[in-house]
């Protein structure tokens, strides 16, 4: 099973681990899938100015993880970057630490990073004030669904580094109580994370605060899918990319995944994984009719966009389907292989084979449905039992790199779900005038009286998963088309560096395929859209 834990731990990690030997080093390096143009050298932690030094040594790290020693020269030195890195890798410390170099202490907010959860950013913030010790830097961190006062007395106290949520960074922008004038660099860690928790809406509407100057700007991820990729070009100018999961998700493929789950209630399992990925849109393989319909009605019923495509459909069921599909308006298709060709849906990010194909080469056929185009993509697939020894069986005969995920527990969906609840509801309130909140205003009262009595807590739980239910019809919103060609690093220019690693970032004069666009978000209740204007790109 892979080992899953913090950036923190992964640091941790590093101190008891010798220093590796040069031989090391060099293979290291070599597995590094992808380098910026003119690539700089790493860092050692001995080279690293003297004030970062001291931070390593109050954190106790022996030795700089390998994605800190090639990310941070970068950072230093101002350039814009993606970095591709699994968690538990140290990315944190890759951007806080050189952030902390070029923070002036006398000024306020100067560096922002974006995070997708609540427990992320209050691990990075755990983070920046154990390696900025006595520096005099401060550090503000900000999520919803806690009260306000606590934030607003770190903004007042002149924090420095500010680590939250979009949604609530909004608020504070809105309200005027965080201000960007002295902003330097601009952070999302866990991007990919981020558009999947339905925060990009709120990514546009902070990016009207940004500064109009030139800034730093970072972007790092597990994975690149295209939807990412677009929020780069969006938001970073002329981003160079580096990548160190070439051993766990390859820059331009696809991540294959599997989780283990119980021989009954599989459809439970399914429901769980796909509330903790929360996919843009998904083709759900089955290899029965009725298992197909089976699956369609589950997934309806707990308030997914779902419908099914088999050859027991009646032509005019089918003809509506395919309408659905054609339109970019269908996020979960349930389909059999049968009935699956032929068909493309564009900007497929997950493929879920919710049971293994009986023959392999169609593992192959359902995988090879996403990570198009260049772009990365995810395939799940669920096994139970002894379905996992014929699935590594498989891997093996295909040299797939697989990675096994725990089956999300009850207290992490309640989690997640709860985050984009709060997330959702926010940038709801945010969308009303004032007419409207004076209307609601007549109902705070019961709210209180109701969170009060334990007995009432089913109402409000009701209330809050039928707004639930109502956010999960629409797709989620997300980067639209390409961007302009002088300010994109173009996805096919990523697969064709993964063959060519000395290759330039950019490679201008080849000919990018136009990208289809993914599906908007009609009338999902979950805030205002896109702003019509935009600022400068950080530089």
């Amino acid at each position: 099973m892979e080992e899953v834990r913090s950036e923190k731990d992964g640091q941790e990690g590093a101190k008891e681990t010798p220093a590796p030997r040069e031989s090391e080093k060099q293979e290291a390096a070599q597995e590094r899938a992808i380098a910026p143009e003119n690539a700089l050298p790493e860092l050692t932690l001995e080279a690293l100015p003297e004030p970062l030094k001291a931070a390593c040594a109050r954190a106790g790290w022996t030795k700089l993880m390998p994605v800190q020693a090639q990310a941070i020269p970068y950072v230093l030195a101002g350039r814009n970057l993606m970095v591709q890195s699994h968690t538990g890798s140290g990315k944190t410390g890759a951007f806080i630490l050189p952030i902390i170099d070029r923070i002036d202490p006398a000024k306020g907010a100067q560096a922002l990073i974006l995070v997708p959860t609540r427990e992320l950013a209050q691990q990075v913030a755990r983070e920046a004030e154990m390696l900025c010790g006595d520096r005099g830097v401060k550090t503000a961190v900000v999520y919803g669904g806690v009260k306000y006062g606590p934030q607003l007395d770190a903004f007042k106290a002149g924090a420095q580094i500010v680590v939250g949520t979009p949604g609530r960074i909004l608020d504070h922008l809105l309200k005027g109580t965080l201000t960007l004038d002295a902003l330097k660099m601009l952070v999302f860690d866990e991007a990919d994370r981020m558009l999947s928790m339905g925060f990009y809406p709120d990514m546009k509407r902070v990016q009207q605060f940004l500064p109009k100057r030139p800034i730093s700007g970072y972007m790092f991820s597990a994975t690149f899918p295209s939807f990412v990729l677009r929020l780069a070009n969006e938001f970073l100018r002329k981003p160079e990319f580096l990548s160190l999961s070439q051993d766990r998700v390859d820059v331009a493929g696809i991540e294959q995944v599997f989780y283990v789950v119980p021989g009954v209630q599989r459809e439970r399992s399914l429901v769980r994984i796909i509330e903790q990925e929360n996919p843009v849109s998904a083709i759900i393989f089955c290899n029965m009719r009725s298992t197909v319909h089976f699956v369609t009605v589950v997934l309806k019923r707990f308030g997914y966009d779902a419908d099914e495509l088999s050859s027991d459909l009646a032509q005019g069921a089918r003809e509506r389907v395919m309408g659905r599909i054609r339109k970019g308006a269908l996020r979960f298709l349930v389909a059999t292989d049968v009935a699956a060709r032929g068909i493309d849906i564009p900007d497929l990010s997950h493929v879920i084979q919710y049971e293994p194909p009986e023959d392999p080469e169609l593992f192959i056929h359902r995988a090879g449905r996403t990570g198009r185009v260049g772009a990365t993509g995810t395939a799940i697939t669920l096994v139970a039992g002894m379905e996992q020894f014929a699935l590594r069986a498989i891997a093996k005969n295909y040299n797939i790199q697989l990675t096994e995920r725990p089956l999300p527990t009850d207290e992490d969906i309640e989690g997640v779900v709860s985050q984009r609840v709060i997330a959702s509801l926010e940038a709801t309130l945010r969308s009303r005038d004032s007419l409207e909140k004076e209307r609601m205003r007549r109902f705070i009262p019961l709210g209180r009286s109701l969170a009060e009595a334990e007995e009432e807590s089913p109402l409000i739980a009701m209330l809050l998963d039928d707004y639930y239910q109502r956010t999960l019809q629409s797709p989620l919103q997300s980067p639209q088309g390409d961007a302009p060609e002088e300010d994109a690093t173009p996805t096919m220019a990523i697969e064709e560096r993964r063959h060519d690693p000395a290759a330039g970032p950019q490679d201008k004069k080849r000919k990018r395929p136009r990208k289809r666009a993914p599906r908007r978000r009609e009338n999902s209740g979950a805030g205002s859209g896109t702003p019509q204007s935009q600022p400068n790109q950080s530089e």
